[in-house]
This record gives structure tokens, sequence and C-alpha cells, in this order.
């Protein structure tokens, strides 16, 4: 936390172990190369600084920062069914407290935002348009974000598990999982690894994001089945016997998402650039068609529109500007199905050697997995599918034309296996096969 930093808008802010400012301010220096080259005995990065092109902002720490701490309670009830089946159902829950998230406390509230734009306010701001709003702090040390880490972060997790088990019974070995589950807090990461899993959206009104946790899963269903072929007598032994499957199959919601718009422009006035836009119709999505999964026109840039459409903030109407109502984690992303097989023979070689051959299927049935739309990019931008054909913009103009909305439909572009950078079997991929053998001894 001392030395790092991921926060989402920001250009540098390494963390409070360096930040720019005391009285020795660690700063960025960018890269020079005149030639384009590397030349002997010259250096090849310039000044350090906070100026021109570079920008440090500065991060710090809450004085009245509280040790996180987590409660957890469960109740399960078991019954043993026959010898070899139990059953178990249980209640399983937490509370997380003092958990770590942070603001950036120089962001301009929202009476500040409309106060600038109808009547000029301070420094940088003329009345009547759409203009930068003067951060509460100004721009110390050459920064425009001043981010403060704080333990006000909370959670909840409630969930109904159930788990029906069967083992040994005429070579089967059966575990059939579900569980009810809801999570719920307003910050699910220490970093903005994606937007507003740490920072809020306005740093002023915190509270609006207690919503859905990003790992939430409503609900999940595994089985988990084996089976070894009893043995035949008789002849070839080594050909007939040793024959099993295993198999695994996997149902469960999708997880949720937020749109926040990709540094367009400053739609609020709060100047972070990833704000989230307004609902303005029917959410509707189309899980089998990821090329067309959620319908765009019923989210909208959070201002009133002046008649233009151009995809910046100047088409808002002066002081109608203000932060998205789409709440933190509102959307729902498509579910994931998958069916794992096996199929192995075990042949004994020596009294201490045996060989073992596997066929594996991953996703046998091949069923189609896609991401979470927030992957491959981090973020979900509602803005993204641009309208080369009017403004070269992601937006459009509603039916009565008070709001600019996004255009078309929100394009998922990766699988599961992909979405985060690092392809592998059985992740949600198409269908994939491996054959193995394996000596035992």
């Amino acid at each position: 936390m001392f030395l790092g930093h991921l926060p989402y808008p920001t250009f540098y802010a390494p963390g409070p172990a360096y930040n720019n400012i005391g009285p020795n301010p660690v700063q960025e220096a960018i890269l020079s190369l005149p030639t384009g080259t590397f030349q002997p005995n010259t250096p090849i990065y310039g000044a350090p600084s906070c100026s021109g092109s570079a920008e440090c902002d500065i991060f710090g720490v809450d004085r009245n920062i509280k040790m996180p701490y987590m409660e957890n309670y469960n109740l399960n009830i078991q019954q043993q069914i026959t010898s070899k089946v139990a059953l178990q159902v249980g209640y399983v829950g937490s509370q997380g407290h003092r958990l770590f998230r942070f603001f950036d406390i120089n962001q301009p509230s929202q009476a500040s935002i409309t106060a600038c734009d109808l009547n000029g306010l301070g420094t940088g701001c003329t009345a009547g348009t759409i203009n930068f709003v003067p951060r509460v702090f100004g721009n110390p040390a050459g920064s425009t974000y001043i981010f403060q880490e704080n333990s006000t972060g909370k959670s909840n997790y409630n969930s109904l598990q159930a788990s029906l088990r069967v083992n040994g019974w005429h070579g089967v070995n059966s575990v059939v999982n579900y569980v009810w589950s809801r999570s719920l807090d307003n910050s699910s990461d220490g970093e903005d690894f994606v937007v507003n899993a740490a920072q809020p959206q306005d740093s002023n009104n915190p509270n609006a994001e207690h919503g859905r946790s990003n790992f939430d899963i409503p609900q999940r269903f595994t089985w988990v089945f084996s089976y070894e072929l009893p043995t035949i007598s008789g002849g070839l032994q080594k050909l007939k016997n040793g024959w099993g499957l295993d198999s695994t199959v996997t149902v469960q919601s999708g997880q949720p998402f937020t749109l926040n718009y990709n540094f367009e422009d400053d739609f609020s006035g709060g100047g972070d650039g990833f704000d989230r836009p307004d609902v303005v119709g029917p959410i509707v999505y189309n899980y089998h068609d990821p090329s067309n999964f959620l319908d765009l026109s019923s989210f909208a840039m959070p201002c009133t529109n002046n008649g233009t459409i151009s995809g910046a903030a100047a088409d808002c109407v002066p002081g109608t500007r203000h932060y998205g109502n789409l709440g933190r984690n509102a959307l729902q992303g498509p579910p994931f199905k998958q069916w794992d097989l096996a199929i192995y023979k075990n042949t004994k070689i020596a009294e201490r050697l045996s060989l073992q051959l596997r066929a594996e299927f991953f996703n046998l049935l091949n069923h189609p997995n896609f991401s979470n739309p927030l992957l491959p990019a981090f973020i979900a931008d509602p803005a993204s599918n641009v309208n080369q054909q009017t403004c070269g913009c992601g937006f459009r103009a509603n039916g009565n034309g008070t709001r600019e909305v996004g255009n078309g439909a929100y394009h998922i572009v990766a699988t599961g296996d992909v979405g985060i950078g690092n392809p592998f079997l059985g992740g949600g991929g198409p269908r994939g096969i491996q054959l193995a053998a394996k000596f035992l001894f």
C-alpha cells in the first residue's frame, strides 16, 4: 500500500512512500531520446518534474486509519443417509469491517460543479459554459488528484450451501455442491484493478457505492463424478480392466459489472474521467450474442443534451452535469457453463510399476462461455461502439433529443480463458483435448 498504488485516473501516483511532496519529493522523469537512439554518456531521461507532460499526483493516508478485520460464522447440519451417502446443508456468512479503500479528496462537490457551470466559481471557470471545475485544494506540487487511503470499506456475505456426497458406492464417487449467496460491499479491493473497485465515482458521496461485490456469484452448481468400471474375469485382463472416467460439471451465474466512460471527457465535472452513465431506459441483455450483449441506448451521458451530438462534455446544457445514476455493479455479466470429462486406463506393468493413459476433454460440449464485459480492458465503456457515419463518437441522440445515449450494443470481445491475458485449458475457452501418459511407481 505504501510503495505502490493503482488509482484508475492518475498518471503517476506511486504511493505514500514515494510521494512528490515533502522535503525530498520523488518526481517523474520522462524518457527523452532526441536522436531516437541511445547515445554514450547521454542521459536517457529528462529532469524530474511535475509540469509539462508529467503529472505527479499525491497519495496519502488518513491519519485515523484503522486495522481491518473480518468476522466469519457458519452453521451446518449433516445427515448420514446411508453408509455411502451423506447430505450437508449449512449457512455460511461473513462481515468485513474497516476495509481499505481510497478517496480523491481533491474532487469537487456536485454543488461546485453546478455553480461553476452556471455562474463561474473561482479561477478557471467562465459563466455559462462547460468548464474545468477547480479542485478543492488546487494543484499542489503539480498534482491533479489527491488520493487518501482510508478504512471505511465494509462488506457482508450470506449464503446457503448444500452438498451431497457419495463415497465408494460400486466404484462411484460423487460430490454435488450448490451455493446460493449474496456478497455486498462498498469497495471490493484496495486497488482499482477495475474502475470503482476501491475509489468511488463521487468521493463526496461514497455511500452511493454500496452494491454487489465484484466477485459476487449468486448461484453456483458443481458436480464432480468419478466411476471405476468393475473388474472383469477371464482372459485379456490388461485390456478389459482398469478403465474409469472423471467428470466435472460447472454452472454459475454471471459476475456483476459497471459501465464507465473511458476518459472521453469530463461528463460529470468531477475531473476523474471515468463517470458512470445515467440509466434512461430498460436494461436489455442478449446473452446469446456477444456482439449485441447489452443495448446501449438505455445509458446516457450524465447531463441534458443541448442539441449537439459530438461525444464531448460541450454537448451538455450548463448546470446539468452530474454524477451518473447507474449503480456500482448494477449490471450482470454472462453465465458460465462447462462440462469437463476424462477417460483413463490403468495398466499394471510390474509389481511396482503401473501405466495410466488419459484422454481429457475440456468443455466437452464446446459451449461458448464469454468473459465479463470488463475484460480484457478492465473497463466496460458505454461509448466504445463508435458511430463513424455520424459524429465519429460512441453516442447518438435519444428519441426526443434531450439525452445523448450510447450507440448500438456493447460488444464482448473475449472468452474467459483469454479475457485475463492468461490462456489455459478448462477456463471457458472452446473445446480442448489433452492426451497424457503417466507412470506410477
